[in-house]
């Protein structure tokens, strides 16, 4: 079997993996949850972006100042694509985009949607790189971002779920956004030393969409209920969302 055939089925076959454990997961949860587990899914958009995509993009060779560029011109290219959506959805004086009642007519869900593309555009990338190098590294690499894409394709269900989006939209977005690892790493396989040197900035891209989304959208939206014990629980689920990201990049870090 030729390098690229075992690459591409390395790579639909991680993609479905984490997309399906994650399904499973997150679209066994009631709809009352779902603005519950939002606090899970903040946290594992934290950990993900601040524990494991970052240092990512400045152990690949990114000078800090380039990621911290990237990551400053990713929160601000949000920004105004957040705005775009809201100037979508006002009229007149009537603007149904800041309702306070309902989902957030798929501002939150189409942040996301956009970061989670060019991180797997990313990842497809490096199953390429690791592949090239060598067959084991290709598949202990392969296992690795399976096991960081769960919690993070988990949050991007309820995220999409709290936007307003239907469970079968939201299976059908999180695999659309799986073939950016199918494009990756066919990239990666016939054109890695150009692309290279664009990685690290496209993962400051990708972890700018997490904080974006987690800070600016589904934060605000736990004030809502500033209760202790509501609060409480928001901090424990926040938690456990970091948690996972960092529990499941500990054991990547020791299986190498």
């Amino acid at each position: 079997m030729s390098t690229l055939a075992i690459i591409l089925i390395a790579t639909a076959a991680g993609s479905l993996l984490s997309l399906l454990l994650a399904a499973v997961v997150a679209l066994s949860a009631r709809p009352s949850w779902v603005p519950v587990l939002v606090s899970y899914a903040i946290g594992a958009l934290l950990g993900a972006s601040l524990l494991e995509v970052l240092p990512e993009a400045i152990k690949m060779g990114g000078d800090v100042d380039t990621v911290a560029m990237a990551l400053l011109g990713g929160i601000l290219l949000f920004f105004l694509l957040e705005k775009l959506v809201l100037w979508r959805h006002c009229h007149d004086e009537i603007c149904e985009a800041h309702s306070s009642h309902g989902h957030d007519h798929g501002r939150s869900g189409l942040m996301i949607t956009v970061g989670d593309t060019f991180h797997n555009f990313v990842d497809g990338l490096i199953i390429a790189g690791a592949f090239l190098v060598d067959f084991r590294l290709g598949a202990v690499t392969t296992l690795a971002i399976i096991a960081h894409e769960i919690p993070q394709e988990i949050g991007d269900f309820l995220i999409l779920l709290h936007s307003g989006y239907s469970r079968t939209q939201a299976l059908l977005l999180n695999l659309l956004t799986g073939l950016a690892t199918m494009v990756g790493a066919l990239l990666g396989y016939y054109a890695l030393s150009m692309l290279e040197g664009w990685t690290p900035a496209l993962l400051g891209l990708a972890a700018a969409s997490m904080l974006y989304v987690a800070l600016s959208d589904l934060i605000p939206g736990l004030h809502k209920r500033a209760e202790i014990a509501s609060t409480l629980q928001q901090l424990a689920l926040i938690g456990l969302g970091i948690g996972s990201v960092a529990l499941a990049g500990y054991a990547i870090g020791h299986g190498h």
